[in-house]
């Protein structure tokens, strides 16, 4: 991977990063601003289930969020675009569709038929 790849994958991941914390603090703000009393109980249960249903998607983004600073890093060290498991290059369309890929997409694959395999038993 080149100088000029590793860049863009670099802003890339950067403005996905600052989309996510910029949803998060629109959600904390909504939430912190919701905080009606409903007298109707079936209105507070949905209001209730609705705010579960946010925290559980930000929760997944804060994971998400790790995983592109570890991406970050990996373009820092020379890492970037390679399989952690074989040490292959990981193939530009694998990284455009998901850049925080650490693994070919045959290992992946074969991760995932494994998975299956052990999951089955």
């Amino acid at each position: 991977m080149n100088e000029r790849q590793r860049d863009y994958f670099r802003r890339k991941l950067t403005a996905w990063k600052e989309e996510i914390l910029r949803e998060s603090r629109e959600t904390l703000a909504a939430l912190q601003n919701e905080s009606e009393n409903h007298p109707d109980i079936a209105d507070r249960a949905s209001s209730e289930t609705d705010r579960a249903i946010e925290l559980r998607a930000r929760d997944r983004q804060r994971k998400l969020i790790a995983k592109i600073d570890a991406a970050l890093q990996r373009i820092e060290d020379g890492t970037y675009g390679y399989c952690e498991e074989t040490g292959e290059p990981i193939s530009l369309r694998r990284l455009e569709a998901r850049p925080i890929a650490t693994l070919s997409l045959e290992a992946q694959e074969r991760h995932e038929r494994n998975e299956r395999v052990y999951r089955d038993d």
